[in-house]
């Protein structure tokens, strides 16, 4: 990825990176650096995932988020972060200024969470991250922010160990689960569910909508 041009505007801009299910944060730090190289500064919220509920990890969400100061706020979340970051924009919708961008999230419920709640031996994998998250019924995005969606397309995750998927997946969420009423864009890149943190498309592309609200290349870098 070509290093972004720094403009002035954005360097008292701050992202907000939310990890997923069964990570503690570590996992989001080449996305992290990458970020800082478009000229962001980043900060990493962590929580536990499957002891608490989502709306409990919400609710400390807020709060470090209304820690940061009277500087744009920008939110990134990955799997489990992303519904993170709706439940906290539902319970306060003004909580940021900036744009959002979701990786991989399963905002419409997720069909491998699914499988795994069904059984006593493997329900643990979820923990109460099931709870109005991965089970689905999550609140309802008010869409008062400038959102995008990137999910990824290369089918190589546990996904395929559970039942597998019927449409485009990348290996843990199929595409059609990442797919949000009101958000601004869309976009599907070849990446499996982790990879989508490793991926130099994925880190160029969340700098593109950062930046511009949208995922299209307009200055030729990537």
């Amino acid at each position: 990825m070509g290093r972004h041009p720094v403009h002035r505007s954005l360097m008292a801009d701050t992202v907000v990176l939310v990890h997923g299910v069964w990570m503690t944060g570590v996992e989001m730090g080449l996305l992290a650096r990458r970020l800082r190289d478009c000229g962001y500064r980043t900060v990493q919220f962590r929580y536990h995932s499957l002891i608490n509920t989502v709306a409990e990890n919400a609710q400390q969400l807020r709060r470090l988020v209304n820690e940061q100061g009277h500087s744009p706020v920008h939110l990134v979340g990955h799997s489990l972060g992303g519904l993170v970051i709706l439940r906290a924009l539902h319970e306060q919708a003004d909580l940021v200024s900036g744009r959002i961008v979701l990786l991989g999230s399963p905002v419409q419920g997720s069909v491998i969470a699914q499988r795994l709640s069904r059984h006593r031996l493997s329900r643990w994998l979820i923990g109460r991250s099931g709870e109005q998250a991965l089970l689905g019924d999550r609140p309802r995005w008010r869409g008062r922010q400038s959102l995008g969606v990137i999910a990824g397309t290369r089918p190589v995750g546990v996904g395929r160990l559970l039942g597998g998927f019927d449409g485009p997946n990348d290996g843990t969420v199929a595409v059609s689960e990442t797919r949000l009423e009101n958000a601004t864009a869309a976009l599907s890149l070849p990446s499996s569910h982790f990879g989508l943190l490793a991926s130099r498309d994925v880190a160029a592309a969340v700098c593109r909508y950062l930046g511009q609200g949208d995922f299209t290349i307009t200055d030729g870098t990537r």
